[in-house]
């Protein structure tokens, strides 16, 4: 394994996590141009999935397929399954879900994380689970979806499980899924727990998410003023990525709010 590679795919996520979108997709499409250089299939398998593109939507659906695609067919050509059978599906999966055709990426997802578990695997497996009960909530099985996100919180949550690195975006999406249903009380107090996480981590795009979904809820309740204090300062925290997803929608809200 590459330290360059490995350092620059986890680096990429963690700077985006703490609010620095521009600064993170800068690192992430180097540590591809030097996986690229290295030719190495594992390295460069791993540096086309694992990365801040997992999170910042700006990418097109074509560019994120044609990254499944070179997973798929350098896991093949080199006999390493963990690329054509688990990456290569996974990232296909969370690729759709990205781009509105959530329908169609819960099978690949859930055949990658089969795979994953069946070979011993447990890294990630969280926020992979995550996005398969956020594609459920999108089409509408939220029963489902609410079943599972329990699952993936109780095991965040298990004593002797050390990974955190999403456990604020999993509430999030927790709370989000609560709204969907109607339990407005349920979905506040999820939000609220997920903001406490982000600051703990000083996690401003997980805390910019959150906020996002709060405000929303608020404003929905009349309750407009308490929404715009609350995104407001962190949506004004931020130095770049003003062309994100994030940043775009938080940035909406708060002009709805004022006028």
């Amino acid at each position: 394994m590459d330290p360059r590679s490995q350092s620059g795919c986890h680096g990429s996520v963690c700077i985006w996590i703490l609010g620095y979108p521009d600064r993170a997709m800068r690192l992430n499409d180097e540590k591809e141009a030097h996986a690229r250089r290295l030719g190495h299939p594992f390295d460069l398998g791993f540096a086309l999935t694992n990365g801040v593109h997992t999170f910042d939507h700006r990418c097109e659906l074509g560019g994120l397929l044609k990254r499944a695609e070179e997973i798929e067919r350098l896991g093949r050509e080199n006999s390493l399954p963990v690329l054509w059978a688990i990456w290569a599906p996974m990232f296909r999966g969370q690729a759709l879900i990205q781009k509105g055709r959530a329908a169609e990426g819960i099978a690949p997802l859930n055949a990658a994380i089969a795979a994953w578990e069946a070979s011993g695997g447990k890294l990630h497996l969280p926020i992979t689970k995550a996005f398969v009960a956020e594609a459920l909530s999108l089409t509408g099985d939220l029963d489902d979806a609410l079943h599972l996100i329990d699952e993936i919180i109780a095991q965040i949550e298990r004593p002797g499980w050390g990974e955190r690195l999403h456990y604020a975006e999993v509430l999030r999406l927790k709370g989000w899924m609560l709204s969907l249903k109607g339990d407005l009380e349920g979905a506040e107090r999820n939000f609220l727990a997920s903001l406490d996480w982000a600051r703990r981590q000083q996690a401003k795009m997980w805390e910019l998410r959150t906020s996002t979904n709060l405000a929303q809820l608020w404003r929905g309740q009349g309750k407009r003023r308490k929404a715009y204090d609350l995104l407001a300062p962190v949506y004004g925290w931020f130095t770049e990525g003003f062309d994100t997803k994030d940043l775009l929608e938080a940035r909406a809200l708060l002009d709805e709010l004022t006028s």
